[in-house]
C-alpha cells in the first residue's frame, strides 16, 4: 500500500499526463550522491541513474554550483551568435576525447540524429555515394532512442509498432556476429556502421572480446565510419571514460550524452576529425538549444568531476566487488549476471514473467530502486561515487529481496 501523499500524486500524474511510461509506484523529490528520497522522506539507493545520466551522483556539488552561477549570468544566446562558453567548451571536449571538431546537441537521440546525417553526408561527399543511396548498418536489439528516424531500424515491436512509415537506408545486422557485419559491408554504399559497445536496453549485452576492435578495422578496410553510440555505455560507467577504451577503439563519430551533465540538464555531443565533421556548412543542421553557455558550462564541470574524482577506476573496483558479491549469493533465482564496471544486469529465472518486476517491487519496499527492462532483465547500474560499504548494504538488500521469489 502507497501512502496518501504518494498516492496523491501517482493519481495526479495518472489523470494529466501522458501514459509512455511504465514507472514503478515511487514519487522522488530529493537526491544526493546515490541516494533518493520519496515525498515520504524514505531513503533509497539509485541504482539506475538516471539510465547512466547521474554517473557523479545525484546534486553533485561541483557541478551545481557551475550550473547556479552560470544560470545567474548568461543561459541561452541561440547559436545566432557567438558565445564565450562555446568557444571555450569546443576547445575543452575536443581536448579531452582526442577529436578535431564537436557538434553540441542537447538530448541523445538529437546526437544520433546528428550523427546519421553526418556519417550520410560524408557517404556522399568524400566516399562517393551515388546520391540517396546510403546505407547505414545497425545491429539487431538496438537502442538508440525514439525519434521516427530512429525507430525505422529498432527491432523492437514496442518501438516500432503503428508508427510508420518508416526511414529507409538501414540495414540490420545480429549484434557480437563479425562474420555478418563483413558481409554486409561489401555494400559499396554503406557509409557507416552504428553501434552501442554494450546493449544497454538490451539487458547489458556484452560483445565477445575484440569484437569492437575487429568490426572498427573491417570499417576502415571498407571505407566506412565506425559510430560508437556511447550515450549510456560512456563517461566512466564500464570502467574506462569510454567503453569502447576497453578493446583500444576510436570511433570515426563518437556520440554522447546523458552524464555529459551528470542528470542536470540536457546535453548532448557528436565528436569527429574534420573530414567528417567539416561536410555539414552553415543553416544544414542546428538546434537553438544546443551548445547553450548554461549546458556548455554544466558539461565542463561534469566532465572535471569524472576525472577528478577518478570514476572510471571506482566503476572497475565497485562493479568487480558486486558482481562477486551477487555470484556468491548463488541465488536459484537470478540466471545470469553480467556487466562490466558499474553497468551491470542480472537476468531473472523464474516460471512468473512477472518475476523481475515483483522483485523491484520488494527492493523498493526496502530502499533500492531499480528497473526491469524486456522483462526478465535488471540493470543494476548505481552512480559511480558508491563505496564498498554502501555496494555491500544494496547486495543485502538485494539478497533479502530475492526471498519474495522462493
Amino acid at each position: 500500500m502507497h501512502s496518501d501523499k504518494t498516492q496523491y500524486y501517482l493519481d495526479l500524474e495518472d489523470q494529466y499526463g501522458a501514459h509512455n511510461y511504465h514507472p514503478l509506484p515511487v514519487v522522488l523529490n530529493r537526491g544526493e550522491g546515490v541516494y533518493l528520497w520519496d515525498v515520504d522522506n524514505k531513503r533509497y539507493f539509485d541504482f539506475l541513474s538516471g539510465y547512466s545520466a547521474v554517473n557523479q551522483g545525484h546534486c553533485h556539488p561541483t557541478i551545481i554550483r557551475a550550473l547556479i552561477a552560470q544560470a545567474q549570468k548568461l543561459t541561452l544566446t541561440s547559436r545566432a551568435f557567438h558565445s564565450e562558453l562555446l568557444s571555450e567548451f569546443t576547445q575543452y571536449i575536443t581536448a579531452y576525447f582526442g577529436y578535431d571538431k564537436v557538434l553540441p546537441m542537447n538530448t541523445g537521440v538529437e546526437a544520433v540524429e546528428t550523427a546519421i546525417k553526418l556519417c550520410r553526408r560524408w557517404g556522399y561527399d568524400v566516399k562517393g555515394i551515388p546520391a540517396n543511396q546510403a546505407k547505414i548498418l545497425v545491429c539487431g536489439n538496438n537502442f538508440h532512442g525514439r525519434t521516427s528516424t530512429v525507430i525505422s531500424f529498432s527491432t523492437d515491436p514496442s518501438s516500432y509498432d503503428r508508427f510508420g512509415p518508416f526511414m529507409p537506408g538501414f540495414e540490420v545486422v545480429p549484434y557480437n556476429d563479425l562474420e555478418a557485419l563483413s558481409k554486409a559491408l561489401q555494400d559499396k554504399n554503406v557509409a557507416g556502421f552504428l553501434v552501442e559497445p554494450i546493449q544497454g536496453e538490451a539487458g547489458v549485452v556484452i560483445p565477445d572480446d575484440g569484437y569492437l576492435k575487429t568490426a572498427k578495422q573491417y570499417c576502415a578496410d571498407a571505407r566506412v565510419l565506425f559510430i560508437a553510440d556511447e550515450i549510456q555505455t560512456g563517461l566512466c560507467r564500464t570502467g574506462k571514460m569510454l567503453a569502447c577504451d576497453h578493446e583500444g577503439v576510436r570511433a570515426d563519430i563518437l556520440i554522447i550524452g546523458k552524464a555529459l551533465s551528470g542528470g542536470v540538464l540536457p546535453a548532448s555531443a557528436v565528436l569527429a576529425d574534420n573530414e567528417v565533421m567539416m561536410n555539414i556548412k552553415p543553416g544544414e543542421h542546428g538546434s537553438t538549444y544546443g551548445g547553450n553557455p548554461l549546458a556548455c558550462k554544466v558539461a565542463m564541470a561534469a566532465l572535471d568531476v569524472l576525472k577528478d574524482e577518478e570514476m572510471a577506476d571506482n566503476a572497475e573496483a565497485m562493479g568487480q566487488l558486486f558482481r562477486d558479491e551477487l555470484a556468491a549469493m548463488q541465488s536459484p533465482h537470478i540466471q545470469l549476471i553480467r556487466g562490466r564496471g558499474l553497468l551491470n544486469a542480472i537476468v531473472i529465472k523464474h516460471a512468473n514473467p512477472e518475476a523481475a518486476w515483483d522483485l523491484c517491487l520488494a527492493m523498493k519496499d526496502r530502499g533500492l530502486l531499480a528497473k526491469p527492462t524486456h522483462g526478465d532483465k535488471i540493470r543494476l547500474s548505481p552512480p559511480l561515487c558508491i563505496n564498498r560499504e554502501e555496494v555491500l548494504e544494496a547486495v543485502q538488500i538485494i539478497a533479502d529481496s530475492l526471498h519474495i521469489l522462493d
